[in-house]
């Protein structure tokens, strides 16, 4: 019997775990729900159905594990907790200063309605989260480092785009090199903000705009610019189609350490990914997760938890047996 997903919203990652359930023979689409009207959503997979997201209630008993497209400001924190009431859920939630309350509001309702709910499943958080927690407890005396890019940054484009009189734009998070070199070598630096990452923006501007107030309210903007390196190009809006129009992302995570009775040895472990389409990468990590949701459901397990809570043997369609023998 294959695992029944249904999918709320239909943006980039709601595309990409519609993608990433073709390529998961143990799982069919089942449905996905939408804010707008469901007849002018075209879905790619023929056997599933398009529905209103005030339907999703009704459809409870015909679905085993809902996916949370949403974003992180919004919908999640409201969405999660509501549908853990009829489903199993899974969702991306990766505002990290949050997570903590985002953990408690999840778990209520779904260990008072029976059911799981697997919270801020990704690659950060999520896949890097899970390695800086195995860096960790393998080497106990260290630090550790996390980079990001080059890629673009969803959150920081959206800030670009609406400042008066630009456009379009695209950001992209760049790691300073010399900063993951010293990383890499053992010298265990201590780096400010502004050591470990720069910012590039390409930024389309309307005609008559004034460029340079433009770039000034960039580089100066709180919690976004204003701490790093930025450099601001501004290109038309074909330059920006042609050579921005993808989603790529990636970033490593680094913990180096000493063992030895006088800590004569040094480690470095890194786990590093480069990607070309960020949602789908998510995606398809949520897809995992939605298994482990469904295998933790039929165990008898309820409440909310994180990929810290999930053995990894759950996460794959293979079974013991098959892990042992080719994986391990």
């Amino acid at each position: 019997m294959s695992i029944r997903i249904g999918i709320m919203g239909y943006g980039n990652l709601g595309r990409g775990v519609e993608c990433a359930i073709k390529h998961n023979p143990d799982m069919e689409l089942k449905a996905v729900f939408t804010r707008r009207d469901p007849k002018t959503l075209k879905i790619l997979t023929e056997t599933a159905g398009v529905y209103h997201a005030d339907d999703a209630e009704k459809m409870k008993d015909e679905i085993d594990v809902l996916i949370l497209c949403g974003g992180s400001a919004t919908d999640l924190p409201v969405q999660t907790p509501k549908y853990a009431q009829w489903f199993n859920v899974v969702d991306s939630f990766d505002t990290h200063a949050r997570i903590p309350e985002h953990f408690d509001a999840v778990d209520k309702a779904a260990s008072e309605n029976g059911h799981v709910g697997i919270i801020s499943v990704g690659w950060d958080p999520g896949m890097f989260s899970l390695n800086r927690m195995y860096a960790n407890a393998i080497l106990t005396n260290g630090k550790d480092y996390t980079f990001w890019g080059k890629g673009v940054s969803q959150g920081h484009s959206d800030a670009i785009r609406r400042i008066d009189g630009v456009k379009d734009g695209k950001q992209y998070t760049i790691p300073v090199e010399a900063a993951m070199a010293a990383v890499r070598n053992g010298e265990d630096p201590e780096l400010t903000v502004r050591e470990k990452h720069t910012r590039e923006c390409f930024v389309v501007a309307e005609e008559g705009a004034d460029l340079s107030r433009i770039e000034r309210e960039i580089k100066t903007m709180p919690n976004y610019f204003d701490e790093y390196d930025t450099t601001v190009h501004f290109i038309s809006e074909e330059e920006l189609k042609r050579d921005h129009s993808g989603i790529p992302h990636g970033g490593s995570v680094i913990r180096t350490g000493k063992t030895g009775w006088n800590d004569e040895n040094r480690h470095v472990i890194e786990y590093s990914l480069k990607l070309d389409s960020n949602p789908e990468f998510t995606s398809s990590v949520i897809v995992a997760y939605a298994r482990a949701a469904y295998r933790m459901s039929c165990e008898g397990q309820k409440g909310c938890k994180t990929v810290f809570d999930v053995p990894p043997a759950y996460l794959s369609a293979l079974d013991g047996a098959e892990l042992r023998k080719h994986l391990l």
